[in-house]
């Protein structure tokens, strides 16, 4: 027989906070809920933070969770790159069995200047310090100067700097040969027009994401939600906080990702049908065209709203 009480310390919670963690509905901010309970911190989680902070904001907007709680340590700080001196970068130009020489000369092609002596410490460090195949760091200067010309305009070039920052990223991320390489382009591009579209969604006019925005962005699309559930969790989310929060929307999708729903109609069904499965494994029949219409009639009522709420604000 299976213990559902093992031997050891007794973890307790007062009923009061056991109906709130249910009103919240959310398996994420229960788990950190306990893990707070037992350990005083979240140092345990080993979470991204947008999925953090999304169950962190959940106790809270229940009184569950102080002000300031306590996040898992940063992560270990990477090995710096050795100071590379002039000697060093003189030896490997002079390396006829390298290909840095021809590294170098490519990437001055591509961004039509000399380089200096600091810019030629910062091509080595991607490739010595990082290990990155020559193809693989053209790869990136082709990134990041295409990434620069979209924002900039024509004829832009990124700086080393900006070229080494993303370098970075790619090792942190094990992208290492051309193939995958290629697959994070791809997925670069997909989610750049992705960003412009959710923006579209969520009325902000079109502008550079942060970080944490292209974040949430991602996990969306990796999730599978279509235009129309998005749209659904941002208007849920102005009702409430009367503006936008991208942790509270992200908690609002994260719950209908645990329960299966991405479409609008599955969401309409799904979050407001919380009928059991019927005895003999039978589901619940399909939502009747009247509560459909009904569901839409919501809609239409809670659009008339926000574009009121819009022109008071106004």
């Amino acid at each position: 027989m299976a213990q559902t009480l093992l031997p050891g310390e007794v973890l307790a919670m007062t009923g009061q906070a056991a109906d709130r963690l249910v009103k919240l509905d959310s398996g994420d901010a229960a788990l950190l809920y306990i893990c707070l309970l037992r350990h005083g911190s979240a140092d345990r989680l080993n979470w991204p933070e947008p999925r953090l902070r999304a169950a962190l904001d959940g106790l809270k907007s229940q009184g569950l969770a102080p002000a300031e709680v306590p996040l898992a340590d940063p992560a270990p700080q990477e090995t710096p790159p050795p100071d590379y001196a002039l000697e060093d970068i003189t030896a490997a130009l002079s390396d006829r069995a390298s290909t840095f020489p021809a590294l170098c000369d490519e990437v001055e092609r591509r961004l039509g200047k000399k380089l200096s002596a600091n810019d030629l410490k910062t091509l080595y460090t991607l490739y010595d310090h990082l290990a990155l195949p020559a193809e693989v760091i053209l790869m990136l200067v082709g990134w990041c100067t295409e990434e620069m010309e979209r924002k900039y305009g024509p004829g832009r070039k990124p700086f080393l700097s900006q070229i080494r920052k993303e370098g970075f990223v790619w090792a942190r991320r094990g992208i290492d040969t051309m193939e995958r390489a290629e697959a994070h382009i791809q997925r670069l591009t997909q989610l750049r027009g992705r960003e412009a579209e959710v923006l579209r969604l969520l009325d902000i006019p079109a502008r550079p994401l942060v970080d944490r925005e292209k974040t949430y962005i991602a996990a969306w699309d990796d999730m599978g939600f279509d235009d129309e559930t998005i749209r659904m969790a941002y208007e849920k989310t102005v009702l409430k906080k009367r503006s936008m929060d991208w942790g509270y929307m992200n908690g609002i999708l994260r719950r209908w990702h645990e329960k299966g729903l991405h479409t609008a109609a599955a969401v309409r069904a799904g979050d407001r049908d919380p009928r059991p499965v019927r005895a003999g494994g039978q589901a619940p029949q399909p939502v009747p065209a009247q509560e459909e219409q009904r569901a839409r009639e919501d809609m239409d009522r809670m659009r008339r709203l926000m574009e009121q709420m819009k022109r008071e604000e106004g």
